[in-house]
């Protein structure tokens, strides 16, 4: 069963290639399949061009879905990574 967050990026240089590449690294960790929809676009979580396509900037939401054995926790994870500003 899928399970999903919607969180803000409160970085200031929003997502561009040192939180996406940090956001991607920490997505690779987990078996789940794992994506990131924000505004009306959907990608994997695990693909760092992916996600820079996205032009996601400070204050963007995004909604992050993980569906997999360990969805809840590759989901926790990420989540607190992004409000952690992609600090690790």
């Amino acid at each position: 069963m899928a399970m999903e967050k919607t969180v803000r990026i409160i970085n200031e240089e929003g997502f561009h290639a040192r939180p996406a590449g940090v956001f991607v690294k920490k997505a690779a960790e987990f078996k789940s399949n794992i994506q990131v929809r924000a505004n009306g676009m959907t990608k994997s979580a695990k693909s760092i061009m992916g996600l820079m396509s996205m032009g996601l900037e400070k204050d963007t939401e995004l909604t992050i879905i993980a569906d997999g054995e360990d969805a809840e926790k590759a989901l926790e994870s990420l989540v607190t990574l992004v409000n952690n500003k992609f600090t690790v």
